[in-house]
């Protein structure tokens, strides 16, 4: 069973940044591939950004790209989404996500692509 637990939401003017962390336990952290995804009032969940076991492989939403990196620290068992010249319509609740791999494959970007999910941390960027 793996657990995961966002921090670093809060509340943002629109230009600004902030950094997400994703702590995971309760497996081995380098055999996992994980997600980021967020979910605004009266919407869908979508995917934002994922980070493969090895690092190799970080795709991103277009609506992101060229704002929004991802990284992972092993010895921490963190994954960080760093955002940038952030948007009001980047507000929502962001979610990490995280799968077991065994083989290195590429990070997916459907939510059904994972089996383990964090409880949100909320962002909101003020116009």
């Amino acid at each position: 069973q793996v657990q995961l637990v966002e921090s670093g939401g809060g509340l943002v003017q629109a230009g600004g940044s902030l950094r997400l962390s994703c702590a995971a336990s309760g497996y081995t952290f380098s055999r996992l591939n994980v997600g980021w995804f967020r979910q605004a009032p009266g919407q869908e969940r979508e995917f934002v950004a994922a980070i493969s076991r090895s690092g190799a492989d970080t795709p991103f939403a277009d609506s992101v790209k060229g704002r929004f990196t991802i990284s992972r620290d092993n010895a921490k068992k963190t994954v960080y989404l760093h955002m940038s010249s952030l948007k009001p319509e980047d507000t929502a609740v962001y979610y990490c996500a995280a799968r077991n791999v065994i083989l290195t494959v590429p990070a997916g970007v459907q939510a059904g692509s994972y089996d383990y999910w964090g409880q949100g941390t909320q962002v909101t960027v003020s116009s």
